[in-house]
């Protein structure tokens, strides 16, 4: 019943938009049909994501998978090796109700982390105090991010706490990464399923792993908390590490309905969200934190994290608590200001941390907190040599090597077992039904009409989701012809009537011309970037639901147009080439593909989340075999590994190239 009143409250923030049937529309009507349904599918993750769990006794059996997709999504299962910390103390200081030590350790080797540990100096203080671990926000300056939650530290120390305030990654002494691709178009990292989230998250837990080393601190009693991007990673660390006895997030709460509906996800760092291969919201997270202690801390007027998101995280949570018999372990605070550290939230997070790791009900108070020289707090004197902070998103996910396959039973075993894979890591979010075409055709008058039967066409891919292209019929009389489906890109849309590369092909085979989503949407690159984050949040990226827009392209031709084709084949420029070597790798009907200029890897895209954990595009050409590959320009070296495996089906030829895309099409086979 609440996930239904949840996913009201997420419906009444969707923008009307035009009808799904008909047609035409323009770019700017798709665009925004486009974008409900991204708000469709964002409610419907929020609004399933308890789905089929309706007590403790369901929620225990599906704990553990859920914990497994927490961590896969985080790139952390299997959790790296526990190698030695090396931990140092490089300094520190006292004063009179606090000391402070100066600590930098490496949570993987070369991946160093720097803090400040504040420890009680009051007199009479027991020998060892419970640990916080403090993951700081997105916080600019050369002596890390902890610098300016110092503030935090202190207090706890004063309060009894041995307090670990952790530098990011991005705002470290030693600078790493977080808006890859928020910024700098980054995008292989979906392909990688990389996050800075999860390097956030180990440097924590490795963060208790050195506490657990130490004589005065007692990690039976250990909470987390942070703000901002600290509050995600609160979220989390703490359902990934049970060790953690309480959690209070701060100002970093979301929801994946709420906040698709409401455009915010354009508002976060990378950091905040996993790319979400399961389809997981922020509450099935946090029921994995249940029943340990949680209080959600946020802002009312927070642009970044709207009450729509973390209410809606709360009133689900609030079902679960109870089916553990602890309703009192899970709370909430919100105020009216914007993004702010300001004495209400530190109150509300400190006084939870306060009652549940020490008994301790004393009303906070915050008194006067001198603030250090940042020469005090920093960690390290000079850059260490063998530092991985600053390139760790390209190492911490392990892309595997091609293997070579030396005969064909062996190969076409991989090739089972590879898109099966694919189909569970990579295409996970593809839609569970083909919705109906609903389309319209309509007559287009160019000069083509010289050449062949000419149609715009336009027709629903997914829900309101319409594309559109045209499609070219030969005039020769027969029943049956091969097809071409000439994939566009963005970069190929320039002057609407040019179809010069297509006149060979016109008189012998059926052409479609597709347009797939977002290709022709007035987006620009801050908004692109945007939507394509989004699509992440949804467990696919633009480029996955585009290579579906090709796949239901084939089904259009087939079951709507009702042709009969003697073969298929897909043509497609640069990055339209890879999506083309997928959809022939997934639909057996399509007979060639056509490339020209692929990308040699999905390092430099297309993004298709998580492929580079799996395979990369050679090895997927490979997955057409021993169908035909087309190039009309020389393929990278890399391809020779294609090569290889066509060559196990008794190819002499394995990938041919051809000057223009009449020659790939062999025309003049078809027209005698």
């Amino acid at each position: 019943m609440w996930s239904l009143i949840l996913l009201a409250a997420a419906c009444s923030l969707w923008g009307q938009t035009p009808g799904a049937g008909g047609g035409p529309h323009t770019a700017a009507q798709r665009y925004e049909m486009f974008r409900n349904h991204l708000a469709i599918r964002a409610a419907a993750i929020t609004r399933d994501q308890f789905q089929g769990v309706h007590s403790l006794e369901d929620w225990t059996r599906r704990r553990p998978e859920v914990r497994r997709q927490l961590l896969d999504m985080l790139g952390l299962d299997p959790l790296p090796a526990r190698t030695p910390l090396n931990a140092r103390i490089t300094g520190g200081f006292e004063r009179d109700s606090h000391r402070v030590e100066n600590i930098v350790f490496e949570s993987k080797p070369g991946l160093y982390v720097t803090g400040n540990l504040y420890l009680p100096r009051a007199a009479g203080a027991p020998a060892r105090f419970p640990a916080v671990v403090y993951v700081s926000g997105h916080s600019p300056g050369p002596a890390g991010a902890k610098f300016d939650y110092q503030h935090h530290g202190i207090w706890f120390a004063r309060h009894g706490f041995a307090a670990f305030v952790l530098d990011t990654i991005e705002f470290g002494e030693i600078p790493g990464i977080h808006h890859g691709t928020h910024n700098l178009g980054m995008w292989h990292w979906l392909s990688l399923g990389y996050t800075p989230a999860g390097v956030e998250v180990w440097n924590a837990i490795r963060a208790l792993d050195y506490l657990e080393t130490r004589k005065d601190v007692d990690t039976a009693k250990a909470g987390i908390t942070g703000r901002s991007g600290g509050g995600a990673i609160t979220w989390f660390t703490a359902a990934a590490d049970d060790r953690f006895q309480v959690a209070a997030p701060v100002h970093g709460t979301w929801s994946v309905g709420p906040h698709v509906a409401g455009d915010v996800v354009r508002e976060n760092c990378d950091c905040i969200y996993f790319w979400n291969t399961y389809q997981l919201d922020l509450a099935v997270v946090g029921a994995l934190i249940a029943p340990r202690p949680l209080k959600i801390v946020n802002a009312k007027k927070d642009g970044a994290f709207p009450p729509a998101g973390y209410d809606a995280v709360y009133q689900c949570l609030r079902p679960v608590y109870d089916w553990y018999g602890a309703p009192e372990k899970l709370d909430a605070f919100d105020l009216e200001t914007g993004h702010q550290d300001l004495p209400p939230y530190r109150k509300a997070a400190n006084e939870w941390l306060n009652r549940w790791l020490r008994g301790d009900l004393t009303p906070f108070e915050e008194g006067d907190v001198p603030r250090e020289d940042a020469s005090r707090l920093t960690v390290l004197k000079s850059y260490p040599s063998d530092a991985s902070n600053e390139g760790i998103h390209r190492t911490f996910i392990a892309a595997p090597k091609a293997q070579p396959w030396k005969t064909l039973p062996d190969w076409r075993r991989r090739r089972e077992q590879l898109i099966a894979a694919l189909k569970e890591k990579v295409f996970r979010a593809f839609p569970k039904r083909r919705v109906p075409f609903e389309a319209w055709k309509g007559k287009l008058n160019v000069w083509t009409t010289r050449y062949a039967e000419s149609h715009n066409v336009e027709f629903t891919t997914d829900e309101s989701v319409r594309v559109h292209g045209q499609l070219f019929v030969p005039r020769n009389g027969k029943a049956r012809h091969p097809a071409l489906i000439y994939v566009k890109a963005k970069d190929d849309l320039v002057f609407s009537v040019d179809y010069d590369l297509l006149l060979s092909a016109f008189a012998s085979h059926v052409v479609l011309v597709l347009n797939p989503r977002a290709v022709d949407y007035p987006m620009d690159n801050f908004r692109t970037a945007a939507t394509k984050m989004t699509a992440a949040l949804l467990g696919g990226t633009l480029e996955s639901m585009q290579l579906w827009d090709i796949l239901r392209s084939v089904d259009y031709l087939v079951d709507e147009e009702k042709l009969s084709l003697s073969s298929i084949s897909l043509y497609g420029r640069k990055h339209m080439g890879a999506l083309a070597l997928h959809a022939a790798a997934l639909d057996d009907r399509i007979s060639r593909v056509i490339l020209e200029d692929p990308p040699v890897s999905h390092w430099q895209g297309p993004a298709l989340l998580n492929v580079l954990r799996l395979t990369d595009l050679p090895e997927v050409a490979g997955l057409v075999a021993p169908r035909e590959i087309v190039s009309l320009t020389p393929l990278p070296e890399a391809f020779r590994y294609t090569s290889s495996i066509f060559r196990l089906y008794g190819k002499g030829n394995p990938i041919r190239e051809a000057l223009s895309l009449g020659e790939a099409l062999r025309v003049s086979e078809h027209s005698r």
